[in-house]
């Protein structure tokens, strides 16, 4: 996904992607008590002015639907500095719960599979106080052929981790018809892009879900740092694969003014939201990660990604904030 920032640099074949479906969004309109709240909100009094922010999912989609209906395995908030070029990633974990619109509260994956981007863009804004107007969506085998066509990633594969790697691999195989090769030893070693994809959709080990969002921005941030420095021949070839499988509310312009400064970009660092939680069933939301002061994590979110510590949450995550700590108690957690 961060290959947004590296590849598209070739104009010619920009027109292969699914480019330019604006989400219509600027800021989160949920109900008209959070619309109001949200209206009042500067953007340079939370310190993201000079900041382009912008959202990542990953679907779980074996076919080529990458909108309404799919659900979002990976959901990630990529802030970029335009000053200084870094780039922080953020795991949004895909069972939060939060408010995913209209109101309703559920896992935060349910939003891209109810309204597709544009509902999973607002519930982004709505429950973090953000601005955020871009997203980029892949499915699996967008980023199997990624990393095909960047020659692998490096990962130290646990021994805990083989059998649950090779278990999803064999599921792709059989959904795709694609090869595989079995992992058969732990330590650090290249895996290809059925290998590493399994990787990223392991949380059976210690860590659960959590481990799987931190494999995740691993095989990301490798994948970023190997385009960085590829062939252009590799570049045409990721070109070629990836922009017909990916679905991005950035124009053609938009991406060319990008790739422009894609040697200046790299990512600094890594987190996931909430920081502070506990896992436990959330009525018909069903097993859910909850935040343990929804609030307070969103004031953590800010000044992981701003550095700022004067940010105060709006009235309306405030509200989202005792709405979730009300459920909580309710649900006895």
């Amino acid at each position: 996904m961060v290959l947004l920032f590296v590849v598209l640099f070739v104009v010619y074949k920009l027109d292969k992607a699914d480019t330019g479906n604006k989400t219509s969004v600027v800021k989160a309109k949920v109900n008209e008590e959070v619309e109001e709240q949200l209206e009042t909100i500067e953007e340079d009094e939370w310190k993201m002015d000079g900041y382009t922010n912008i959202a990542l999912f990953g679907v779980d989609s074996r076919d080529s639907n990458l909108d309404k209906g799919a659900r979002s395995d990976t959901i990630m908030v990529a802030s970029l500095n335009n000053t200084t070029g870094e780039v922080k990633l953020c795991s949004i974990f895909r069972d939060t719960y939060c408010n995913i619109g209209n109101d309703t509260y559920n896992k935060a994956n349910s939003a891209y599979a109810a309204g597709g981007p544009d509902q999973a863009v607002q519930m982004l804004n709505t429950n973090l106080d953000m601005d955020i107007e871009q997203y980029v969506t892949v499915n699996f085998w967008a980023l199997i052929d990624i990393i095909n066509d960047v020659g692998g990633v490096e990962i130290d594969v646990t021994e805990e981790e083989i059998h649950f790697l090779n278990d999803y691999q064999t599921t792709m195989s059989e959904e795709s018809g694609r090869k595989m090769t079995k992992v058969k030893k732990p330590g650090l070693q290249t895996l290809d892009g059925m290998q590493a994809v399994a990787y990223c959709r392991i949380r059976y080990t210690k860590g659960d879900d959590f481990k799987r969002a931190e494999r995740q921005r691993l095989v990301l941030t490798q994948v970023a740092n190997k385009a960085r420095s590829a062939s252009v021949e590799e570049l045409n070839a990721i070109i070629d694969d990836v922009l017909p499988e990916i679905k991005t509310s950035f124009s053609k312009a938009e991406l060319v003014e990008y790739a422009a400064k894609a040697a200046t970009y790299s990512i600094a660092e890594q987190s996931g939201f909430p920081f502070e939680r506990v896992t436990g069933a959330m009525g018909k939301a069903g097993s859910a990660v909850v935040a343990e002061d929804f609030a307070q994590n969103v004031k953590e979110f800010h000044e992981f990604l701003f550095g700022d510590s004067e940010y105060t949450p709006s009235q309306a995550v405030q509200n989202i904030s005792s709405k979730i700590a009300a459920d909580r108690q309710k649900n006895g957690l």
